[in-house]
């Protein structure tokens, strides 16, 4: 049974059959319309486009014999990326990420490998063209993938995955110096709520790719015997690359931490200020108050109460308290943004 969302409306397969001489293509909406028998050696990739036709993936599963618990990950679109060994083929899954600037929202599919003597099963919820690049090369007979076997096939789709990763936390890089900046002129509510939505995917992504450093660590030790030696020392480029995917994402991390801190430090220097000019205006408005209050005692006899100029005495009085207040706040800088 598929679990997860339906992401395309049909099951496409996509078959390549290849040796270092040639090369032929197929194309069906079913298995049925694949030719799996041929007589060309060498080896064969097929690409499989929507999981949610459980009939498809039952017939693909019973002409690979693939295990039924193989069949039921692929078909649970929720999968944390893992390693599972078989007698005949090695199951593998891992997860493509692609980034919507807009929201600043990170969505993700589940990619299964498969992994034979000489097959490669792939299994995509919708078709990205992720894997166009692969295609390509091997349309073009570039490097050593058309000469190579079924490993270097699956060293080079997880090369394309491990890639993509990097293109995503560059548009993550690119929207954290961007808010960044705008924090720093003039911090506001939805400069916040940015924030804590790129921690919240970041720490998303670092979950779902956390796991594969510890796969492809797997694959090297090779215990399976599923990868030639040479490959085994691609796959080591692609370990180093996850490596350093999960560092850079650790940096991202923190500078978001500290962009939050600096959110926070600037709401608190600016309710300072607020709270300090409040403050001064209190404190310059209070001799005013004070000579208003004595005033207007019910004395029959005060200093300038019969005088006909008393009244102005008083405010000028007033005034120039607050003035001098004034100038010597001027003089602390207490009247200053800084």
């Amino acid at each position: 049974m598929h679990v997860g969302e339906v992401k395309t409306r049909r099951t496409a397969l996509s078959l390549f059959r290849y040796d270092g001489e040639q090369l032929t293509e197929q194309s069906a909406d079913a298995l049925a319309g694949i030719d799996l028998i041929s007589p060309q050696a060498g080896t064969l990739w097929m690409n499989i486009h929507g999981l949610h036709d459980t009939a498809v993936m039952a017939e693909i599963g019973q002409a690979f014999k693939l295990h039924p618990l193989v069949l039921e990950d692929i078909l649970h679109t929720e999968q944390r990326p893992k390693l599972d060994c078989y007698p005949d083929y090695l199951f593998l899954v891992t997860r493509f990420f692609s980034y919507a600037p807009d929201s600043m929202t990170i969505s993700s599919e589940q990619v299964s490998i498969v992994l034979g003597r000489n097959f490669v099963l792939t299994f995509q919820e919708q078709p990205t063209g992720s894997f166009d690049p692969v295609r390509e090369r091997l349309r073009a007979n570039r490097g050593l993938l058309r000469s190579a076997g079924a490993d270097h096939l699956a060293y080079a789709l997880l090369d394309v995955i491990v890639d993509r990763y990097f293109i995503v936390l560059e548009q993550i890089g690119d929207d954290c110096d961007t808010l960044e900046e705008a924090l720093l002129r003039k911090p506001g509510t939805s400069m916040l709520q940015g924030i804590h939505k790129l921690k919240r995917e970041t720490m998303d992504l670092r979950r779902a790719v956390w796991p594969l450093r510890e796969v492809i660590n797997s694959l090297i030790r090779n215990d399976h015997q599923f990868f030639k030696p040479d490959t085994v020392l691609y796959l080591r480029d692609v370990y180093d690359h996850t490596v350093h995917f999960i560092e850079s994402l650790e940096a991202i991390r923190d500078l978001l931490a500290g962009m939050l801190d600096i959110y926070l430090s600037s709401i608190s220097n600016r309710v300072n200020m607020e709270v300090r000019a409040l403050t001064v205006v209190a404190m310059l408005f209070m001799p005013a108050t004070l000579i208003a209050g004595i005033f207007g005692m019910n004395f029959k006899s005060m200093p300038w109460l019969a005088d006909p100029n008393g009244f102005w005495f008083a405010l000028g009085l007033m005034a120039g308290i607050a003035s001098v207040m004034g100038l010597i706040f001027w003089r602390r800088q207490w009247l200053s943004r800084r």
